[in-house]
């Protein structure tokens, strides 16, 4: 760890804006999905592409990134991921192929995938376990509210400027957030580990694969996200054609989701110096499945609105935002000396699982909302059991 650095709540904050681009990106696009469909006269499969496989590339980001700032520094390598993300938005403005709008997306979120990873990575340089979960929990709030709030903006912008202002707006912001780190950002890793190609990268991840504790934590944290980007892929359709309400007004409803998450982060980082970090983990994944049972039996009785869908899964999240950057900093605290290669594994398994969940949820669509809401529950369940299954509870 650097010897006396720190970072400022305004850099903290930054970080945490930047871990939000990837994400915010890719879900900016969400209410315009049924208009992109209609748009280029493709079916609800493919133009669910532009999600799944952004899903995806930050998936693939985040196992390059880690490495690569684990050798050459945090801060080179935030530059060079930024710098993709302007270019790929640009690309998506210009596309005028659904061809082109996907592989646009594909390099927008291959970018955005820097701050997903190195954000976490600067956080557990400079500061120790217990302490980096507290500040995860805030890098994490924003990571995940801001994209939860980014379908409404994306709904106004649609309506006033048409689908294709989204990419301008994320164009512009992550130019912003690369001229001030540019400024702003100190190196934080003092310890360069030899990165030797491919072979060296992948004998690094199986070495965590055989830390029974890490793989509890990341998978704990990885079936957390596959119930989050599950609902964000399938809710967007389920309002407009199984509620029956207006594209628009789906952003308004997931606004109870942000909350539900801000909510569980205040106490994460409130209670996260009286509790060990394996109890608040348990007590969340615990909530999330209670959130995701309730909303179950809500449908079965009946209640068919949309507050009976988005409150009981506003506060599954809500035991989320407790799990989530609790297990993140415990994942990473396994292997200081490799945070950027766990944060990166860490991160490649809750894109990519999340990835394969969120085209999941389009092919098992039936005009109802169980498919949906039975996977969510089956990913809050696995990710309660990986976590006491890799790791044994210590006393608080």
């Amino acid at each position: 760890m650097p010897q006396n650095l720190s970072l400022s709540k305004t850099l903290i904050v930054l970080l945490a804006a930047t871990s939000a681009l990837g994400p915010g990106a890719m879900q900016i696009l969400l209410p315009a999905l049924p208009i992109i469909k209609e748009t280029f006269q493709v079916s609800n499969d493919v133009a669910q592409l532009t999600l799944s496989l952004s899903m995806l590339a930050i998936a693939l980001g985040t196992l390059i990134y880690g490495p690569l700032s684990d050798k050459y520094g945090r801060k080179p390598i935030m530059i060079l991921g930024l710098s993709i993300t302007v270019l790929g938005s640009i690309f998506c403005y210009l596309a005028h192929s659904i061809e082109m709008l996907i592989l646009g997306r594909i390099v927008q979120a291959f970018g955005g995938a820097v701050g997903l990873v190195l954000a976490r990575a600067i956080v557990r340089d400079v500061y120790g376990a217990q302490e980096a979960a507290r500040v995860i929990a805030t890098l994490v709030m924003v990571m995940v509210v801001l994209p939860m709030l980014s379908p409404a903006l994306g709904g106004e912008l649609m309506l006033l400027f048409g689908w294709e202002s989204v990419f301008i707006v994320m164009a512009v912001l992550s130019s912003i957030i690369l001229l001030v780190l540019i400024k702003t950002l100190p190196e934080t890793h003092s310890n360069p580990v030899p990165f030797q190609g491919m072979r060296s990268m992948l004998l690094a991840y199986i070495g965590l694969f055989k830390s029974r504790v890490f793989c509890g934590y990341a998978f704990c944290v990885t079936f957390v996200s596959v119930v989050f980007f599950s609902f964000i892929s399938a809710a967007p359709e389920i309002m407009v054609s199984v509620l029956h309400r207006p594209a628009n007004e789906y952003g308004y409803y997931f606004i109870m989701v942000p909350l539900g998450f801000m909510t569980g982060n205040y106490v994460a980082r409130h209670y996260g110096r009286r509790f060990h970090i394996n109890h608040m983990i348990s007590y969340g994944a615990t909530i999330g499945v209670g959130g995701i049972a309730a909303a179950i039996l809500l449908q079965l009785s009946g209640f068919h609105q949309p507050i009976a869908l988005f409150a009981p899964v506003a506060i599954a999240v809500f035991g989320n935002g407790i799990t989530l950057p609790n297990a993140q900093a415990a994942a990473i605290n396994e292997f200081p000396q490799h945070a950027g290669s766990a944060s990166g594994l860490t991160g490649f398994l809750q894109m990519a699982f999340s990835a394969i969940a969120a085209q999941l949820v389009a092919v098992i669509f039936n005009g109802t909302v169980y498919p949906l809401l039975f996977l969510m529950l089956g990913a809050s369940m696995v990710s309660l059991i990986s976590f006491r299954l890799g790791v044994q509870l210590k006393p608080a």
